[in-house]
This record gives structure tokens, C-alpha cells and sequence, in this order.
């Protein structure tokens, strides 16, 4: 017989303050956290609808789903398909145990830890949620070919795939369609020996971190630059130096004054993430010269450079290096889907060695079975196709965004058209604090990650970036206008 299972609180008292300075969703997501840890709603709980909750407390549903959803993603929360959501068996440890030094008993951590911990999570990394207009870096799923997609993977497994452990390179097909296309694609000079494939670009910037870097040493990091590749320089010991961008990128004579002798520069020259820009070719040169002269390494993230709209891709800085001090990382989560989860690098042939050993420490190697498929899809043509539709979805959807906000929030926010990548920043006024806009923004029913995100040093001119390519022109303009009224 099963036990009974409590009943959703007829009631649920939150302290609502629209006096306050703090969003309504966090208030509201104050309230539900502080309520499970003080034993107000236990373990297994029901809630009620986010429907019903925000009737009940005066406020709209869309700011409870963001309460919801931050709660389910810390680990508070956990929700089901018609199960509704209820609090979590097993709670998380308490957050002020973390601010303020272990419990009696339990385990505190790293110096390392908490710097990894201090850098914001984006809403991408927390995953589970249904993306929303704007989110960055969510490509077009709904126009992905799965049934292509389902027919390959079907293939393969009738043709009695591989189920014993693979290479720790990765697929040797696999390599060699990499290989034929970043040399045609992206000017890179590489044999597919000298590829890595990975769990994705994250995992790259991983593994360079643990192989070239010792803890302590210093790398220059884009500013503003991309929080991913923060978290794992942090994680491999090293201090990023913020190094300021320009029109032409990153600044090297800043980064000679600020940290002469680091071991690394990161970069990601054809689409600097977040501010869109792309490295000159003089200050591409000037890099390479530094890194040569230094005994330094470059490490070139290039996540999304297929997609430009006034010309063909530009050539990588790793087919511009003579000196092997190039590490490259390409991924095919903006161009395929995140779920896929491979990437790859190329590294020069003095490291090959200490990357396949690093990546055999790591998890072995990447599921042969979905790289095998991902080997069919590229030799077979299907990936080129897929780019060059993408490539003129992605420009028209840009047109869509950047027509909105120019009918829509004239004067408030300018959204200046990109030639390249799947996202703009939309600049306010000056004096303007991005950080409350974009909390406004959530609250209107938008996700619009502000700039000082991404940078370490307080930005100028606030920004909200704004992600067009995973949204149809509909969704961008009904965006828009939630985003207009947001910023009234």
C-alpha cells in the first residue's frame, strides 16, 4: 500500500515587497528556499501551479517560473510532466554554510573552489529549462534534421557498432572529416592526428588548462570575455588577467603592461564573445609574435564562426601559425545542438602525447557511437548543407531582431546589426545599470544577460546581450515588445 502523500499547502505565506529594490522573482525565490531549509515545506512537498501561486500572490506567473526554475536548478525544486513540482527528497547543503565556512563535520572547500563558485552561472549552464527569447548561444532545434539524424544513428547501430572502448583521440573517421574540414572551412593546417575530439568546447579549454598551465600562472583573458573559459582556467589553478578589447580585439600592449610573462593568451578572434568584434589581422600577427617571443600559448575558441553574413568565414589564427603555439577549440553545439556534446582541438604535434593522456585521465573518451554518426553526417555532406540553411535563417532572424528594436525600443536600447555570430549586445543609455535591466527583463518574461556579466572590471556603457538564432521572427518580436515594456 503506498503512504499518503502530503497535500499541496492551501496557502503559502511569501513576503512580497514591491517597495523593494530586489526583483519579485527573487523575493519569491527567497521565500520558497527560506520556508524548505526551515522545515515550513519538507521533503516531498507538493507546490502549487506556478498558476496558482502567482494569483495567490498578486504577481505574474512568469516571475514564479523564474522562482521555480532557480530553485529546481540549485537543487530545492524538482519537477516532473504532469507530476507538478514538489521539494526535493535530498535538500541541497545550505547555501550560508557555503558563504560562511563548513557546518561542524562537513567538508569545506578550496581556495580554487570558491574563485570557481564566485564566477555567475549563466542560465545555459543550469540547463532544464525551455530557452526564452533572448538567450544566447541556442541555435535553431526545430529546424534541425532529426529524422536525417534518427536514420544515420539507426544505420550504425544495424552495421554492429563499436562497443568496446575507442581511441582516446576520438573516431579515426571522425578525425579525418575534421581534419578535410576546418582545412577547407577555416584555413587550419592540421593533420587528424593531431585532433582531439571532446566533450564539447568546455572540456578543450579543460584540458589545455590541466597540460600547459601550472597553478599560479597568469593568462590573459578577453575583457569582456567568455565566463565559461573563466571557470576552467580557474579550475586548472591559473589567474586570468582581464585584457581589455577593442574594435580590433584583444589588446596586446595592454596585455604586455598587465601581465608580460603569462603562460596563455585566450582568445576568440573570428566572433569575439561577448561583443561581437573580430581581430584584425595586424593584431593577429602582433599575438602570434608575443606568444612566439614568450614561450606563451594561444588558445583559439572559435565556437560559432560559421556563421557570417557579409563574406565567407574567415581563415583561423591557427592556419596563421608558424611557431606551434596555437591550441585550437571548435565545437559542434552552435552549429548542431548542445545535447551532442563533441567538440575538438587541434593541438601541434609536440603536445599530441600529453592531450591524449589528459583526455584519457578525463573519461577515456567521447560515446563512439554518437561520434561515428557525426563521422557520416560530415563526409556525407549533411553538415554543409545544414550550415549554409542555418547561415540564411540566422541572417534573416538578425533582420528581425534588429527591425524590432529599432521600432520598438528607439531611444532606450540600439541593437547595431553584426556580420557574424548568433547574437548582438544591445547598448543602453549611458549611466544605465544592465544588471537591474536585465532582472526587469526576467521578470517581463525575457532572458537578456546583461554585459557586466562577462566582464571582471565594471563595463563603461551597460549592455544586454540578445540571442536571435534559436527564435522565429514571432518569437523575437512578441521578445521585443516584453522587452519594451520592461525597460519603460
Amino acid at each position: 500500500m503506498r503512504s499518503a502523500r502530503p497535500a499541496p499547502p492551501a496557502a503559502l505565506l511569501l513576503p512580497i515587497d514591491r517597495g523593494r529594490d530586489l526583483p519579485l522573482y527573487r523575493q519569491v525565490y527567497h521565500g520558497l528556499r527560506a520556508a524548505i531549509l526551515g522545515g515550513g515545506l519538507a521533503a516531498g512537498t507538493p507546490l502549487p501551479s506556478s498558476r496558482a501561486l502567482a494569483d495567490e500572490l498578486g504577481v505574474s506567473r512568469n516571475t514564479v517560473v523564474l522562482a521555480f526554475d532557480q530553485l529546481v536548478a540549485e537543487g530545492y525544486l524538482e519537477g516532473a510532466p504532469r507530476s507538478g513540482t514538489r521539494v526535493a527528497p535530498a535538500l541541497p547543503r545550505r547555501a550560508d554554510t557555503a558563504r560562511h565556512g563548513p557546518a561542524a563535520g562537513s567538508p569545506g572547500i578550496s581556495a580554487r573552489g570558491r574563485a570557481i563558485v564566485a564566477v555567475p552561472m549563466p542560465a545555459l549552464a543550469r540547463g532544464g529549462t525551455v530557452p526564452r527569447p533572448f538567450r544566447v548561444g541556442v541555435p535553431a532545434l526545430e529546424e534541425f534534421p532529426r529524422a536525417l539524424w534518427a536514420r544515420l544513428t539507426s544505420r550504425r547501430w544495424r552495421r554492429a557498432p563499436v562497443l568496446a572502448y575507442g581511441d582516446v583521440s576520438g573516431y579515426r573517421p571522425l578525425r579525418e572529416a575534421i581534419a578535410a574540414y576546418v582545412g577547407a572551412a577555416r584555413g587550419a593546417r592540421c593533420t587528424p592526428d593531431q585532433i582531439i575530439v571532446v566533450n564539447g568546447s568546455q572540456q578543450g579549454v579543460d584540458l589545455a588548462a590541466r597540460i600547459l598551465l601550472d597553478p599560479g600562472d597568469t593568462v590573459w583573458m578577453e575583457e569582456p570575455g567568455y565566463g565559461g573559459a573563466r571557470i576552467a582556467l580557474l579550475a586548472g589553478g591559473a589567474q586570468p588577467v582581464p585584457v581589455p578589447v577593442d574594435g580590433d580585439g584583444l589588446v596586446v600592449e595592454a596585455g604586455r603592461v598587465l601581465a608580460g610573462g603569462a603562460r596563455m593568451a585566450y582568445v576568440s578572434p573570428s566572433h569575439q564573445f561577448p561583443l561581437g568584434v573580430t581581430m584584425s589581422a595586424a593584431r593577429r600577427l602582433e599575438l602570434l609574435r608575443w606568444a612566439a617571443g614568450a614561450g606563451a600559448w594561444v588558445l583559439e575558441d572559435d565556437y560559432d564562426s560559421e556563421f557570417r553574413y557579409d563574406a565567407r568565414p574567415l581563415a583561423s589564427l591557427q592556419g596563421m601559425d608558424e611557431r606551434g603555439r596555437v591550441i585550437y577549440v571548435g565545437t559542434f553545439s552552435k552549429t548542431l545542438f548542445p545535447a551532442l556534446r563533441l567538440g575538438y582541438l587541434i593541438v601541434p604535434d609536440a603536445l599530441v602525447d600529453a592531450f591524449r593522456a589528459a583526455r584519457a585521465a578525463a573519461d577515456r573518451h567521447s560515446p563512439v557511437v554518437d561520434q561515428a554518426v557525426l563521422a557520416d553526417f560530415l563526409t556525407e555532406g549533411h553538415f554543409a548543407r545544414h550550415v549554409r540553411r542555418m547561415r540564411r535563417l540566422y541572417g534573416e532572424r538578425q533582420d528581425a531582431l534588429v527591425v524590432a528594436v529599432r521600432e520598438r525600443l528607439a531611444g532606450r536600447l540600439e541593437a547595431p546589426a553584426r556580420p557574424a555570430g548568433m547574437h548582438l549586445v544591445g547598448w543602453l543609455a549611458p549611466g544605465e545599470d544592465d544588471t537591474a535591466m536585465a532582472a526587469r527583463a526576467a521578470e517581463a518574461g525575457v532572458e537578456t544577460p546583461p554585459l557586466s556579466r562577462y566582464s571582471v572590471h565594471r563595463p563603461s556603457r551597460g549592455g544586454l546581450l540578445l540571442g536571435w538564432a534559436g527564435y522565429t521572427p514571432q518569437a523575437i518580436r512578441e521578445g521585443v515588445d516584453c522587452l519594451a515594456r520592461a525597460l519603460r
